[in-house]
């Protein structure tokens, strides 16, 4: 299925017609004018983070060459923006290529294009590049400056010099200063919503992340790990009629979705991206033995669905998954086995589900302004009343 069909494969995606008003936070941009040092060490210590949704580092070595040259030289290089994620903590809005280029060229190797997805998984996981990583030929080739120069009789001074070789130039590159802008939301503190217009505005690159994209990186955690791995079960890929986990991670909403109404449902108010919010960071929090049974619970249900069509969960009309069946059906038929903190036992009739798709009541209220306080409660409502929980 292509990236633009998938685009409309949801009947109901979470964001909506969700804006974030940006004007509602207080929110800080601070020049800060770090050496290249002080940037690097940043790096190693894991206080400067690559969040999820970015793309790898595509860089060559002419390109990651140039930078340093003109590092070297004196010569200005583009900002770069970071947003404080806590203290001492950053997350790379933009600037990505620019960061990783010093990293490199300071620990002396440059990554083997083939590799480059594979260490990014391995930065994700240790904050930094093993030594025995760093040190392997598989990886990484040495990073020695690939730089042109203009003729034999003027050969460019720092053409194949490595870091450890600068000699003189070490410490001016060292002592060098990038101009770093720190965005902070200073307030509410309890609502990162607005770092949802902030990743937009400056790092796009032509294409709209989704919220969920987002979420993943700032949220991250053990229970966005049982998410994840949720989100490839065979069952539950029955269930969205789609084999592939979907690239945007829209699949990944439709079950946070669901938890998120199941056990806080009846304190939803909009907007629906702030309330996935709230619940994100709460379970940040979540105990091994917590995410351990949401997850058996996720499974539970999955398999009480093993009975019904492939396309129960989809619009008859246009094909498209309808989340807000999902999530109506989902939270009504869990709701009595997690207030007593067992799994679903009894499989999940075809019936019911259709008498909840065609009730008048449901429809309307899935309709038009899903989001809305309102019509999300009456959706909830009439599924516990067909589901008899």
């Amino acid at each position: 299925m292509a990236d633009d069909a998938d685009n409309e494969w949801f009947e109901d995606y979470a964001e909506d017609a969700d804006e974030i008003q940006i004007d509602e936070y207080d929110i800080t941009a601070s020049p800060n004018d770090f050496n290249v040092l002080t940037i690097y060490n940043f790096l190693e210590a894991g206080s400067v983070r690559i969040p999820g949704f970015q793309r790898n580092y595509v860089w060559d070595l002419g390109r990651a060459s140039k930078l340093i040259e003109s590092l070297l030289l004196g010569l200005p290089v583009p900002q770069i923006f970071l947003y404080e994620s806590g203290r001492n903590q950053f997350l790379v809005i933009d600037g990505q290529q620019r960061l990783m280029s010093i990293y490199y060229f300071v620990k002396q190797r440059f990554p083997k294009k083939e590799k480059r997805g594979e260490l990014r998984a391995i930065f994700d996981e240790h904050g930094i590049i093993p030594k025995e990583i760093l040190e392997d030929d598989v990886y990484f080739d040495n990073f020695r400056l690939k730089l042109p120069e203009s003729s034999v009789e003027r050969p460019n001074r720092f053409k194949g010099l490595a870091y450890a070789v600068l000699g003189n130039y070490k410490t001016q590159f060292d002592l060098r200063t990038i101009r770093n802008v720190i965005i902070k939301q200073n307030s509410p503190q309890d609502d990162d919503s607005s770092m949802y217009e902030v990743f937009n505005r400056l790092n796009t690159g032509g294409i709209n992340l989704k919220p969920q994209e987002i979420r993943m990186s700032l949220y991250h955690s053990s229970f966005y790990d049982m998410l994840y791995r949720a989100n490839t079960n065979t069952a539950w890929r029955k269930i969205v009629a789609k084999a592939e986990p979907d690239l945007h991670m829209k699949d990944v909403e439709v079950l946070l979705r669901g938890l998120a109404l199941l056990i806080d449902g009846a304190n939803y108010a909009p907007s629906m991206l702030r309330f996935l919010n709230q619940f994100s960071r709460k379970n940040r929090a979540n105990t091994e033995k917590q995410n351990a049974y949401l997850n058996g619970l996720l499974q539970s249900f999955f398999e009480a669905c093993k009975s019904l069509p492939r396309d129960a969960f989809l619009n008859k009309k246009n094909r498209r998954f309808n989340v807000a069946l999902y999530e109506a059906a989902f939270s009504a038929v869990c709701a009595k086995p997690f207030r007593e903190g067992r799994l679903v036992a009894k499989p999940v009739v075809a019936g019911q589900l259709q008498k909840l798709e065609n009730d008048e009541q449901f429809v309307s209220a899935a309709t038009v302004s899903t989001t809305q306080t309102r019509n999300v409660k009456v959706r909830l409502e009439r599924a516990l009343a067909l589901f008899g929980a």
